[in-house]
């Protein structure tokens, strides 16, 4: 068997909220409750398991990689929202997205500060090596 990422648990104040913005921004289908958690399942069958925590929130990175037409779609959403979005993670870029390896790519935070990347093509498939 080939080894494959399954799911990884995300720290939330509010698991519900969480995992229900995170399924709405992407236009992933509703979380669904199995024992502590509130999950999101992507279409490459990887699961985000939504937690609560108590106490600080350590902040981690996600990147999902999407369609041109879904990132259309949650760009649309981002804006909607009045969301802050980056080109870089490291947030110095304000209001705007990358266009590496010819795709196209942002950064925003969920509700906990977590960063989340989309982008429409992986990267190095272009040739781009920061």
């Amino acid at each position: 068997m080939a080894v494959e990422l399954n799911h990884t648990i995300l720290a939330a104040t509010d698991r519900d909220a969480s995992a229900a913005f995170l399924a709405e921004m992407l236009g992933l289908p509703a979380p669904a409750r199995w024992g502590p958690f509130a999950v999101v399942a992507t279409a490459n069958g990887v699961n985000l398991d939504y937690m609560k925590a108590g106490g600080e929130i350590k902040r981690q990175h996600y990147a999902f990689l999407v369609s041109e037409a879904e990132f259309e779609e949650i760009f649309g959403r981002i804006r909607a929202r009045k969301l802050s979005y980056w080109a870089d993670p490291g947030q110095t870029q304000a209001g705007e997205i990358n266009r590496h390896d010819g795709g196209r790519g942002l950064y925003f935070e969920d509700l906990n500060g977590h960063l989340l990347e989309v982008i429409t093509k992986p990267y190095g498939s272009g040739g781009w090596n920061p």
